[in-house]
């Protein structure tokens, strides 16, 4: 039996390197449907193990930060992803040219 929609997505996201970021349209690509973007967010959501699986890399196209971020909020996203040396904008935004795999 092949695996679910959600494990796809999961498989995606463990492979964003880190001090990168991926948007939620490349994960859903990678993971096998450019129209899954939307149940990224969900999968992401309820992230089954987030110290394996990190979706705090998930953004959206233009680097923004989720304002419901499952872990803590839009700030811890953003405190994680500054640990690892993202840079942001002044409108606090990833700078997507320079950290997008």
């Amino acid at each position: 039996m092949g695996k679910n929609t959600f494990e796809l997505i999961y498989d995606v996201v463990r492979l964003i390197p880190k001090g990168k970021v991926a948007s939620y349209g490349q994960v859903a690509m990678l993971a096998g449907n450019p129209r899954w973007a939307r149940v990224v967010g969900y999968a992401l959501h309820v992230n089954p193990d987030p110290d394996s699986i990190p979706c705090y890399r998930v953004v959206t196209k233009d680097g923004r930060l989720s304002p419901a971020f499952a872990f803590g909020g839009e700030n811890r996203q953003r405190e994680l992803l500054e640990r690892e040396g993202i840079e942001f904008d002044k409108d606090g935004n990833v700078i997507m040219e320079k950290y997008r795999i």
